[in-house]
C-alpha cells in the first residue's frame, strides 16, 4: 500500500504541471509552420510526353513544362543549358500554355532552337548566332522585358507586352535536353536581377 501511495505522490507534480493555475496563467509562444516550396520544374504541369529529371532541374522528353512558382518579384533570373540539341524553347509561360505542342506558339514568349525570339505565335527578331550544345542561356524578367543572355553576353533583341502571371517554361523535342538552375549559377545574373523567390505561406 506505501508502494502505491509512493508511485501517486511521485506523479502528483505531473498532474499539477498540466492542470494547475500556473498553467492556465502562463504565456507560450505560438510556433507558425512555414511551407516554402522548391522552385523546380512542376511534373503537376508539363506535356504528357515529358520526362523531368534531376530533382526537377531537367527536361527530355516530347512537350512542355513551367516551374512550380510564378515570377512576382521585379527582376528575375533563371539559367538554362542546352546539354544536347533538338528542338527546344526557353522563355516564359503560363498555367493555360499548350504543353504538348512543339513549338509552343500560344501563351509562351521566349527564344527557339533555330534562333527564332518569339512573342506567342508572331517572331519579333532572329538572334544573330544560334545556340549551341553546351551553351548557357540565362533569362532575365523584370515585367516590362523579357531579355535573354548567352554564355553571359546580352542578346541584342528583347521581349515586351507580356501578360502575366508568368512561369519560367522551357520545351523540347527531337532527343534535346535542357538543364535549368533557379540558382547556384554558373553565368552570374545581369546587375539587380537575382534567383525567383518564392512566397512564404504561413498555415
Amino acid at each position: 500500500m506505501n508502494n502505491i501511495r509512493g508511485w501517486f505522490s511521485c506523479l502528483a507534480p505531473c498532474f499539477d504541471c498540466v492542470e494547475g493555475s500556473s498553467f492556465d496563467n502562463a504565456s507560450y509562444p505560438r510556433f507558425n509552420a512555414v511551407y516554402q516550396p522548391t522552385v523546380r520544374l512542376d511534373v503537376g504541369r508539363m506535356g504528357k510526353n515529358v520526362v523531368i529529371l534531376k530533382e526537377g532541374e531537367r527536361i527530355c522528353g516530347i512537350g512542355g513544362a513551367i516551374a512550380t512558382v510564378p515570377i512576382v518579384q521585379n527582376k528575375a533570373y533563371f539559367q538554362v543549358t542546352v546539354q544536347q540539341t533538338g528542338t527546344w524553347g526557353i522563355g516564359l509561360g503560363q498555367k493555360q500554355s499548350p504543353f504538348d505542342k512543339v513549338p509552343c506558339t500560344e501563351k509562351f514568349w521566349g527564344i527557339r532552337d533555330n534562333g527564332d525570339i518569339a512573342k506567342e505565335n508572331e517572331v519579333v527578331a532572329k538572334m544573330t548566332k544560334t545556340v549551341e550544345e553546351g551553351d548557357v542561356v540565362g533569362v532575365a524578367y523584370d515585367h516590362v522585358e523579357l531579355k535573354f543572355y548567352v554564355n553571359g553576353k546580352a542578346v541584342e533583341d528583347v521581349i515586351t507586352g507580356v501578360r502575366g502571371p508568368v512561369y519560367p517554361m522551357v520545351y523540347v523535342d527531337d532527343s534535346a535536353i535542357l538543364d535549368l538552375k533557379f540558382k547556384n549559377f554558373t553565368e552570374a545574373p545581369p546587375a539587380g536581377f537575382g534567383e525567383i523567390l518564392v512566397e512564404q505561406t504561413i498555415l
